[in-house]
């Protein structure tokens, strides 16, 4: 069995890759009869002689391979026909921009195994880069806060080492008594999580949030039950309101009123309700100056994130009274973080945790036995067919 690591292809290049040198040695060690071919690449975050020192082949050509690895969504000219391939092909939600890529997958015979619908036998997700992207929307957001208010100014992640360099920075700094309000309670607000922990940061109850002041910075972690409620008054029903959202209204205005820094890491679709609306920014008692919107969803649950931004430049200013995108850190405005790609801010961290998750579960069941069917479960496209999970995008790709 040959194992390809791609270049990634996309535009803007992802520095990111699915096996760091070290883990290519652990699976040439765990399964001898693997070769690993890893394809030249200047983007990214690991140089090809690591690869090389670690008795991996560089070469152009991964004709050779059965399974190619890589992350993002692969040019459709660079697909080679009749392989199995695993990277986030963004295409189960239907994508328009991403339509061609999964036709010709269906065209070249391509077996499509997709990190994103990689779960557990109940449902759960297997891999993701949540995690960074929680970790890096929060310093990014405490890094706007600084330049709003001139208080302190951070370097931002991708000009960081790593993410070690990127914490020992705040030893040289003193946050000042800011109330955060985290909300959502999956892999990316644990990841947030992880970096307030890491600071010191203390948390507090949502009455504690709401009622007191404090001469410390502290955060509230809020999960749906804190901020949604059924319209009829009924008692909160997790299940029913992941199934029927459309019957809840959002009760997050409060928090607008005693917040100054939002990190927003939910899981957001157009059936549920925004957490306040344009119009609700605009009240003389919204107080929250800054939105790390680490969801980033283009006019989803913060109405005001009408873009996304960029790992360069990653913060616009929002005008409430007018509605309009402005320049940020005004005192008249409301400074948005809303960078889509935030694990690539921390390449070579997000890459290693994520191999590490590929060896300890995945790469057996892809390579030996799939006894637990999770690569059939993840298997969007075979033999020129999509599979009866994925029948659903017949219409997509027709």
């Amino acid at each position: 069995m040959k194992i390809g690591i791609i270049r990634e292809g996309k535009i803007p290049h992802d520095k990111r890759v699915a096996f760091t040198p070290e883990q290519c040695e652990v699976i040439a060690e765990r399964f001898p009869e693997t070769s690993i071919m890893v394809q030249p690449s200047a983007h990214r975050c690991i140089k090809d002689k690591d690869y090389e020192n670690a008795g991996m082949s560089l070469t152009e050509d991964l004709e050779a391979c059965d399974i190619l690895f890589g992350i993002k969504e692969v040019p459709v000219e660079e697909l080679l026909a009749n392989k199995t391939y695993l990277f986030f092909s963004h295409t189960i939600k239907k994508q328009p921009h991403n339509r061609k890529l999964l036709r010709s997958v269906l065209e070249r015979n391509i077996r499509l195994v997709d990190y994103e619908t990689l779960t557990w036998a109940n449902g759960s997700r297997v891999l993701g880069f949540g995690r960074f992207a929680g970790i890096v929307g929060t310093h990014n957001g405490l890094l706007t806060w600084g330049r709003k208010y001139g208080i302190f100014n951070l370097k931002p992640a991708y000009q960081c080492t790593n993410y070690r360099e990127m914490v020992d920075q705040y030893a040289d700094i003193q946050i000042p008594p800011l109330k955060i309000a985290l909300t959502g309670d999956g892999r990316v607000a644990h990841g947030c999580l992880e970096l307030l922990d890491k600071l010191g940061i203390r948390e507090v109850t949502p009455r504690e949030f709401l009622e007191q002041t404090f001469t410390e910075p502290v955060y509230v972690h809020l999960v749906p039950e804190d901020f949604y409620a059924q319209k009829d008054g009924a008692v909160w029903d997790k299940s029913d309101f992941y199934h029927n959202p459309e019957n809840y209204v959002s009760t997050f205005k409060p928090f607008t009123r005693v917040c100054d820094l939002m990190l927003n890491a939910i899981f957001w679709n157009e059936r549920i309700p925004r957490f306040f609306s344009l119009e609700d920014m605009k009240a003389r008692d919204f107080k929250i100056k800054v939105i790390a919107d680490i969801s980033c969803d283009i006019n989803g649950s913060i109405p005001a994130t009408m873009k996304d931004t960029t790992i360069e430049d990653p913060v616009f200013g929002y005008h409430q009274l007018s509605e309009t995108i402005v320049a940020p850190y005004q005192s008249n405005t409301i400074d948005i973080m809303a960078v889509s790609n935030l694990p690539c801010e921390l390449p070579y961290d997000a890459s290693e945790a994520f191999g590490d998750q590929l060896l300890k579960h995945v790469l057996g069941n892809l390579l030996l036995s799939d006894a637990e069917g999770m690569i059939e479960r993840a298997t969007i496209a075979r033999d020129g067919k999509l599979m009866p999970r994925f029948q659903y995008l017949a219409d997509y790709v027709d």
